[in-house]
């Protein structure tokens, strides 16, 4: 199911529902959608303005790689729904069925695979976006400012979707493998993102 052709309010009321997907993980590439697009619409109101012709090429060049995150997100809210099923059908297996426990655990991985992937493109935005909170028109910064809070948003929402799952894996070394990958990118970006938050706050 394509959730992100439905209106914003059919979206919010069917993850309101008791349905499995979209959950926190497709909420999360959503607003990290969002997030990146805030960022783009600065370079949208900086190109082609002579005050900002020096960066115009550096411009152009994030606002192409904004469009390939802002899909890629969108695409990851569908893809979340797509991985979490297998999982969801798992559990339902008879607890005294001998395959039980390896179906779970490559469910269990595969259900991580997403919200990391949500992750990582996450802090990709939260790179670009920090170059358009400097660079970027002065007339539209608020709004790189708030793209920088969406995608932190997205990041610790994405992280706890990657926790829940590695907790109930039975191989700890690749949960704890992924778990240090994950706690990595919330050091570095969730710090980041705040940074620009600030930056941007000074201007008022």
């Amino acid at each position: 199911m394509e959730f992100t052709k439905r209106s914003c309010e059919e979206f919010v009321e069917v993850l309101a529902s008791n349905a499995p997907v979209p959950g926190g993980g497709g909420a999360a590439a959503l607003v990290g959608a969002i997030g990146t697009a805030l960022g783009n619409m600065v370079g949208s109101l900086t190109v082609g303005k002579k005050k900002y012709a020096d960066v115009e090429e550096e411009m152009q060049a994030l606002k192409a790689k904004s469009d390939a995150l802002q899909r890629k997100l969108l695409d990851l809210v569908a893809q979340d729904a797509v991985c979490f099923e297998p999982l969801a059908k798992a559990y339902g297996i008879p607890k005294d069925d001998p395959d039980r426990d390896r179906i779970l655990e490559e469910a269990t991985v595969t259900a991580c695979s997403v919200p990391m992937e949500i992750m990582e493109t996450c802090c990709e935005a939260i790179d670009v976006i920090k170059t358009f909170a400097e660079k970027g028109s002065r007339l539209a910064v608020s709004d790189a400012g708030c793209g920088a809070a969406c995608c932190k948003a997205a990041l610790l929402s994405a992280s706890l979707n990657v926790f829940i799952n590695t907790k109930s894996m039975k191989n700890r070394e690749k949960a704890e493998e992924l778990n240090e990958k994950a706690n990595g990118m919330l050091d570095q970006y969730c710090a980041l993102a705040d940074e620009i938050f600030a930056a941007v706050r000074a201007n008022f």
